[in-house]
């Protein structure tokens, strides 16, 4: 122990080490950290769908035109970070899921933001209805509960009333009393004036609750302020707050600037003991594993410890173990049961033997008994004899223990066995009920034992199954992760031209459109250069389509196949029309805003100078396999495909759509392999082809192929 602190290599229980020390709650400065990623991550995103795996965590498919998707995990009271694992989704959503989908889906993130310093994080949306907000409590059994702009709640994960605030349809959110000052805020004559008033209470314990920091780290502060944590704070220097303040704000610092160097802590057998966005004195001369980002190490680890979790309560160990217990019991009970009706069975097969064995004598005495009530003598007056008779050893009175006036019937103990014998019934009725009894034992000790043997079946099975989910508990990461790898995303190796709609032409330029106004400005202002030249066609609802020179002349060729791919793609190809109008010009010709100075949105782009036109280009794409190694399709501009395959169809704008379109093209385009290539190209799907159709839409022109 230095400092109050635990030292890694002190001579303590390593088993409690690593339970002190594993994660238990996702801190304040871990939502600093992670939100200060996600903000650049989620700008721009829009929502694809909405997920839910359990009672509590949910995912956000979310959708950016330069990037590869990206998922999203919110579970309540717990963790909020970017995940690049594909859970396995419930088949039936939940009432919850189904809600957000309702008001989220499709639309924008538009920002998020932790509350003050608290585990309270704001994720915002723009909707077509306008503003929404979905408000995350990380602490406690935590909550997700969706709000308007006016934070008036729409649905919550859980509603419910409490002390200090409800949680209710069309109420107005009130978020949780403080957990203590917001220590960005805080000022180190606050700070001094807290330890002041805090007298006697521990140091580590007043930072805690004046700052709501956390234990974890209100411990490193104390650590870095080399400052005992068990010191009472009244006890402390001028120079230990100031101490203690300095290093707050350097961990404030490193957190909120982004200096991060997240790694997951390790234990001595390579389990995951915590998760860091920095490097903790607390943790000097443990193992640590570095991640590129700190939501990658959060992925990492949750998904570790969550999938373990996950796997256990699908056996639901502690409801397997309560009745394991349980099981224990009954079988216990069953034997002691059983113990006890064989024994009586026993004992009361020889009581019936005993009466038999002495019959005569008994008989006899029961003779006398009944004669002496006949003659007028009270039962009480007989027995008295009986008893005076058994001072003197005189039998059968010897066998007389005592008397049951109420049931007449005398308690007897011959040849150490105790018994009642009652006077109304004969010797043989006497014997036959303890025989009767017996039997009834005996029988009820062989149901007893059926149940028995069925009971020590269940608890066998059940105790193996008890043992799976404590092995599975005491898997090594390695062991974890390497299941778990096998569901993770994979992040596609694609070029960048991949995210977009794109073909090169029979001459080898590449040719690139957008997909939706996102894209459109993404496309024009990131991956344009001055010698390129962009394609707009002279319609509402046109891609932008760049031809990239790469250090070449764009020949007319390129220009041709890329101007007819602008009029296919652009919402002529929806009205049917047989022609468009395109325009080309160069890629600094375009501006974001007027000559006066007006604005345009986003998408949008202002054509300044000289339009190139190409008048009545006709509406027309191709599609075509290639059967190789490996069968592709092709799509775009009808030269363009021509050059790389004779297997090709043309179409043209129509009005068959969807997937009857798709399965046409995909039966002609099948009909002009022959037997050997059918056979190689094996299963094709329809999805395959979609993207190289405008809108889904159109009809094939046969007579071109």
């Amino acid at each position: 122990m230095e400092n109050g602190y635990v030292i890694a290599n002190s001579n303590i229980d390593s088993k409690r080490l690593v339970d002190d020390l594993r994660k238990k709650e996702f801190s304040s400065f871990d939502i600093v950290a992670a939100i200060k990623e996600l903000k650049t991550t989620l700008a721009d995103c829009r929502v694809n769908n909405i997920y839910q795996l359990d009672e509590k965590t949910v995912i956000f498919k979310l959708h950016k035109t330069d990037m590869s998707p990206i998922r999203l995990v919110v579970e309540a009271g717990r963790r909020l970070h970017a995940t690049s694992y594909a859970e396995e989704n419930p088949a039936e959503p939940p009432a919850f899921c189904m809600a957000l989908r309702k008001y989220l889906r499709n639309a924008w993130v538009a920002g998020i933001d932790q509350y003050e310093f608290e585990r309270i994080v704001t994720v915002s949306f723009r909707t077509k209805t306008g503003v929404l907000k979905l408000v995350v409590e990380l602490f406690g059994d935590g909550n997700i509960i969706l709000t308007n702009d006016n934070n008036v709640i729409i649905h919550a994960l859980a509603f419910k009333k409490m002390r200090d605030r409800d949680i209710l349809h069309n109420v107005i959110l009130e978020l949780p009393p403080s957990s203590g000052k917001n220590p960005f805020k805080v000022i180190l004559e606050e700070l001094e004036e807290a330890f002041r008033n805090a007298g006697e209470t521990e140091v580590v314990r007043s930072t805690v609750r004046f700052l709501g920091v956390g234990g974890v780290y209100a411990e490193e502060i104390l650590l870095r302020a080399n400052v005992d944590k068990t010191k009472h704070c009244s006890a402390l220097t001028g120079d230990e707050v100031k101490g203690i303040f300095e290093a707050l704000q350097t961990l404030l610092a490193a957190v909120s600037g982004g200096n991060l160097e997240p790694c997951i802590v390790l234990g001595e057998d390579g389990e995951f003991l915590d998760v860091v966005s920095l490097k903790l004195r607390r943790y000097e001369g443990f193992k640590t594993q570095a991640y590129p980002s700190f939501n990658q190490a959060l992925d990492e680890f949750y998904l570790r410890v969550t999938v373990a979790e996950r796997a256990i309560n699908r056996v639901e160990v502690d409801k397997i173990t309560k009745e394991a217990e349980r099981m224990r019991r009954m079988v216990a009970e069953q034997e002691k049961s059983i113990s006890e009706d064989e024994a009586k069975a026993e004992r009361d097969k020889i009581v019936g033997n005993t009466i038999y064995a002495h019959f005569n004598e008994l008989q006899t005495f029961q003779e006398q008994l009944i004669k002496a009530n006949q003659q007028g003598h009270e039962w009480d007056a007989i027995v008295t004899a009986v008893l005076d008779a058994k001072k003197t050893g005189k039998y059968p009175a010897a066998y007389v223990e005592s008397f049951d006036g109420k049931n007449l019937a005398l308690n007897l103990g011959i040849d150490s066995f105790h018994f009642s014998f009652n006077l109304r019934d004969s010797l043989f009725d006497n014997a036959n009920r303890y025989y009767e009894h017996g039997k009834r034992a005996k029988e009820k000790s062989q149901g007893a034992l059926s149940a028995l043997q069925d009971s020590k079946r269940k608890l066998a099975r059940i105790e193996r199954e008890l043992s799976e989910a404590e092995a599975l508990k005491n898997l090594k990461p390695a062991e974890i992760m390497e299941a778990l790898s096998k569901r993770k995303v994979a992040l596609e190796n694609k070029e960048w031209y991949e995210k977009f709609r794109w073909f090169t032409t029979s001459d080898g330029f590449l040719v690139v459109a957008g997909k939706d106004t996102v894209s459109n400005e993404v496309l024009v202002k990131k991956y344009t250069s001055q010698e390129d030249v962009v394609f707009h066609a002279e319609i509402t609802g046109s891609p932008f389509v760049i031809v990239k020179a790469e250090g070449r002349v764009i020949s007319e060729q390129a220009l041709r196949e890329a101007g007819e791919f602008a009029a296919s793609f652009s919402r002529a190809w929806r009205e049917n029309l047989g022609t468009a109008d395109v325009y080309w010009v160069k890629v600094d010709q375009l501006a974001k805003s007027g000559p006066s100075g007006e604005s345009v949105p986003h998408g949008a782009f202002f054509v300044v100078g000289k339009r190139n036109w190409m008048r009545n280009t006709p509406l027309r794409v191709a599609v075509g396999i290639i059967v190789g190694e490996e069968t592709s399709f092709v799509g775009g501009s009808v030269d363009a495909v021509k050059a790389k395959t004779k297997i090709y169809l043309v179409i043209q704008p129509g009005d068959s759509e969807g997937k009857e379109l798709l399965k046409q093209i995909l039966k002609a385009l099948m009909l002009k392999l022959n037997k050997e290539q059918r056979e190689k190209a094996g299963k094709t799907s329809i999805e395959q082809i979609r993207e190289f159709v405008p809108y889904t839409k159109g009809m094939l022109n046969l007579k071109a192929a």
